[in-house]
């Protein structure tokens, strides 16, 4: 009886109804294959197996089989091998892609996927995802460019902790970056001018407010004066280059540079591992290395084909745009005063007491002074510092106990002549 039993799908048993209405002449050939949606070939050469073998027929031949594709035992070895020796904590995806590259297996990142699952050498993981608004990309290249400081062990205790400064093109997810030792003035302008130099002006900055890039302070009465609001060192510098400074109230808000982050925060780690780099300098000479590659990788077509980033303008010295810069007053000696530092003017006038200068310090450490829109020359005064006169210690006299009453015991001679009365008004004293 049970070898009777045809095991068919839903989709089969349809297929055969239809068929045996064709070969019962209930249905034309040309209606089943529209029905089926299959040529009027293809029914007939399934009217004949049917006929050939009867209702089994209908089943795909290649059912019960091995895929002749299949990955064999020895060669999922080899790959489970690898992975476990190499490439233990890399994901599907990049161990991939790292096998066909450094290792020649090529082997898709759906099956690898399996083949680790099924080793426990990878796990799924399952991230609650939270609603944010959508917001759709920028049509033009240089739009708009997100950016931000990344902390994060890049060296995996091999090196110093290092911060990776990035800029994301909003529109394309062109990635530029660079490490530094911190997240400050310097790695924003240093980094920026870099950008500059390479791509050109954006027309805007996207970024959150890192204290670096957006102050609490109240304006000053120059900036007062000149209607604008309280600026930092690196926003004055992005308004004198052009740019505008957008700040983020929300780290969603600038997605795309923290996913590019999530995502180099496992290949590039990965990367640098395999190879051995241990410190800043190798970590930024790696990088120009693999930047091409990732954004080959990972960048996207922008919807309309045109740069919006623009070339610096003739006389314009980014030199003396990326400095700390601040206001300073000529005192009545000629001297000017700079974070506990003393300059002298040299031909100064006496018209030029209690003017107002501009002190430029620039990363070089080199230090200019500028008045009514040219450069001043000066020299440093050391201040000698006062002489610190060691005064003698006199010796520090013990403190002098005061003396209590004296009580004289019951054996002196004072109470010989009533030695009980005396001995116990003794006793009630003590």
């Amino acid at each position: 009886m049970r070898e009777d039993i045809i095991a068919l799908s839903r989709k089969e048993i349809k297929k055969l109804r239809i068929i045996h209405m064709v070969m019962d002449g209930c249905m034309i050939q040309e209606k089943a294959g529209e029905l089926l949606g299959l040529s009027g070939r293809q029914v007939r050469r399934i009217i004949k197996k049917v006929k050939q073998q009867g209702d089994e027929g209908i089943r795909h031949g290649n059912r019960g089989r091995g895929s002749p594709r299949k990955m064999s035992k020895v060669y999922e070895d080899r790959v489970i091998h690898v992975i476990k020796e190499r490439y233990r904590d890399f994901g599907p995806t990049l161990a991939s892609e790292k096998l066909l590259e450094s290792e020649g297996i090529r082997i898709s990142k759906e099956k690898l996927r399996q083949v680790m699952l099924d080793q426990g050498i990878w796990q799924r993981k399952r991230r609650r995802r939270k609603i944010h608004p959508w917001r759709q990309r920028k049509e033009y290249l240089g739009e708009m460019v997100q950016m931000d400081g990344s902390h994060h062990d890049w060296l995996e205790g091999r090196g110093p902790q290092l911060v990776l400064m990035g800029y994301i093109d909003d529109a394309t997810n062109r990635f530029f970056g660079r490490f530094y030792d911190y997240e400050g003035v310097y790695p924003a302008m240093d980094t920026l001018e870099r950008y500059i130099r390479l791509y050109g002006v954006p027309v805007s900055l996207y970024l959150d407010k890192h204290s670096t890039y957006k102050t609490t302070r109240q304006p000053s009465v120059d900036e007062l004066l000149r209607g604008q609001s309280a600026a930092t060192q690196f926003e004055r510098a992005c308004r004198e280059v052009g740019t505008k400074v957008i700040h983020a109230h929300s780290p969603q808000a600038k997605g795309r540079i923290e996913r590019v982050f999530a995502t180099l925060q496992d290949r590039l780690v990965k990367e640098m591992r395999l190879a051995g780099v241990n410190t800043i300098k190798e970590a930024n000479e790696f990088l120009e290395y693999y930047l091409p590659k990732h954004n080959e990788r990972f960048a996207k077509e922008q919807l309309k084909e045109r740069d919006l980033h623009q070339s610096l303008p003739k006389g314009v010295n980014l030199y003396e745009i990326f400095c700390l810069r601040a206001p300073r007053t000529i005192n009545n000696g000629y001297i000017i005063r700079w974070k506990g530092r003393r300059f002298l003017i040299h031909n100064a006038t006496i018209a030029m007491r209690r003017r107002k200068v501009e002190v430029r310090e620039h990363f070089d450490s080199k230090i200019t002074i500028k008045f009514n829109g040219r450069y001043l020359k000066f020299q440093e005064v050391l201040e000698s510092k006062p002489l610190k006169i060691q005064q003698k210690k006199e010796p520090v006299k013990g403190k002098v106990s005061k003396k209590g009453k004296y009580i004289p015991p019951p054996d002196h001679p004072w109470r010989r002549h009533n030695p009980k009365l005396h001995h116990n008004r003794y006793l009630e004293r003590v």
